[in-house]
């Protein structure tokens, strides 16, 4: 996989980060230096991992070594992705770090709440899609196909599918979930993104209401096939998502021919002017349809 060096800015200090087996991974003699107040962050992480003995018991599952863009060329530098960095966080004894721990607190005590209550995950969740500009209408759609997206995970869990044949790169889910989209839209899930425009962006979050309702069709036939033929190995499994994306892509296809539309469209929630279109069109639909009637 080609990885590719960025810069993240926090407090007014660059952090690079390269994006690594599906996720972002950041330079953490970049965080230590925005993070502490030392001027030599190598030493400091050795330290970090002489006090911390749980924590450098576990290092070599934590931070993995990349590739990074510098001044001198390309080099290998300790990372970390998301949750590792918050962990080594936590080991660091210094004010800058504060604020860091009291949001990871607040975060925690949040998720301990809606492990507790599950409407307040999906209430929170309604509020940034808002905040985002997204329609009431498309948010039920989301957040069902987040549940109908479980319930099909659930399925494969439950038959080890997470366990088979799945790389650090790929995961058995991701394998899975392309030969669902395929079958359904005729892309894979990357090729999807391209199509859009997107980069590393959430690609769910970009679909039509169509999109969606279709998607969430695949994968819930999936799941329900997986339910009914309970399939073992993991080549059968790739066939049932391939039924379940068939299913989908059938029904697809007939709404197409009913209206002389297509259904996969390049259409993405990137820019602001392109979310007013995309409502525009779907009043001047509602208007046209209120004019049928």
């Amino acid at each position: 996989m080609k990885e590719e060096t960025h810069i993240a800015i926090f407090n007014g200090k660059a952090i690079r980060k390269t994006w690594y087996a599906e996720r972002w991974w950041f330079v953490l003699e970049d965080i230590i230096s925005v993070l502490t107040y030392s001027k030599d962050p190598k030493q400091y992480i050795q330290k970090i991992k002489q006090r911390d003995e749980i924590l450098a018991e576990g290092w070599v599952q934590i931070v993995h070594t990349l590739l990074i863009h510098t001044k001198g060329g390309k080099q290998l530098m300790n990372c970390a992705d998301t949750e590792g960095i918050f962990r080594i966080i936590q080991s660091i004894p210094s004010k800058k770090a504060e604020p860091f721990k009291r949001w990871l607190a607040k975060v925690g005590y949040e998720r301990v709440q809606e492990i507790e209550n599950p409407e307040l995950a999906q209430e929170r969740m309604k509020e940034i899609y808002e905040k985002k500009g997204y329609s009431k209408m498309w948010i039920d759609k989301r957040l069902r196909g987040i549940a109908v997206r479980q319930d099909l995970t659930d399925e494969w869990k439950i038959r080890g599918v997470d366990t088979l044949k799945g790389t650090r790169e790929q995961s058995d889910f991701a394998i899975l979930t392309a030969e669902i989209s395929k079958a359904s839209f005729g892309m894979t899930p990357n090729e999807y993104k391209k199509f859009k425009g997107l980069d590393k962006e959430n690609l769910r979050d970009h679909m039509t209401d169509l999109e969606l309702i279709f998607g969430m069709l695949g994968e819930a036939s999936t799941a329900e096939i997986e339910r009914t033929q309970n399939p073992e190995e993991f080549e059968e499994h790739i066939n049932v998502s391939r039924k379940g994306g068939k299913i989908a892509k059938n029904a697809r296809e007939e709404l197409e021919q009913e209206t002389g539309e297509d259904v996969v469209s390049d259409e993405n929630y990137l820019l602001d002017e392109e979310k007013k279109i995309r409502e525009k069109k779907k009043k001047k639909k509602l208007v046209e349809m209120e004019i049928r009637g």
